[in-house]
């Protein structure tokens, strides 16, 4: 699925963007008319979630659903970047459900997402961990095969090398198929460091990928 995405995206999204060309210029520059008015949706949907986490906090279940609905891409994004495509799938749902049982005294959106992508970063060290302690001593790789779409396997793990600012924001932007905006307004980065990581990341990635 993962493979898909990327391979359906086209390996031409490794090109980038002309709006990122020079980000020191960008960066002393307003966001433009398109990625403003973004911002101010972005804005009303974060008073909609505070509603949604203080529901949730008193045990709606159907609130805590629709956080998930919002927050998924996210989490699976931030699992991506560091576990192999079919275990940050089961993964997701661990971290939601460990969210669940943990959401009491939270109150914003803002706490949210951030617990949030703690929990999905912590799940992804432990699953390490287990994988360590339970791995086939023939030393075969337990990850999926990957006969389907290797170049964009090829990209993901390239994507995976990358420090981790970058690793986590490109993932978001070309698998989870997140706007720069999107991607501000969830993981607490603001639009400029958003447009930065993408503009580095991907020179990283092309640089890295033209060296094979």
């Amino acid at each position: 699925m993962v493979g898909q995405t990327i391979a359906s995206r086209g390996l031409s999204t490794l090109a980038e963007p002309k709006a990122l060309t020079d980000d020191k210029r960008r960066s002393s520059v307003p966001p433009p008319p398109s990625d403003m008015m973004q911002l101010m949706l972005m804005s009303s949907q974060t008073d909609e979630d505070d509603v949604l986490v203080r529901a949730a906090a008193e045990g709606d279940r159907g609130a805590f659903g629709e956080l998930y609905v919002r927050y998924a891409r996210m989490v699976h994004g931030i699992l991506l970047a560091r576990v192999p495509p079919g275990d940050a799938e089961d993964l997701v749902q661990e971290v939601f459900l460990s969210a669940m049982k943990q959401l009491r005294g939270l109150r914003t959106a803002a706490a949210f997402r951030g617990w949030l992508g703690t929990i999905a970063r912590h799940r992804a060290v432990d699953h390490f961990r287990r994988v360590r302690e339970t791995a086939p001593l023939d030393g075969v790789d337990p990850a999926a095969p990957r006969a389907a779409a290797p170049d964009a396997f090829l990209v993901l793990d390239g994507i995976r090398s990358l420090p981790e600012a970058y690793r986590e924001t490109l993932i978001l932007r070309l698998v989870e198929g997140m706007t720069g905006p999107e991607i501000a307004a969830q993981t607490g980065l603001t639009p400029a460091s958003v447009r930065v990581n993408l503009c580095r990341g991907m020179k990283m990635l092309r640089e890295l990928l033209e060296a094979k």
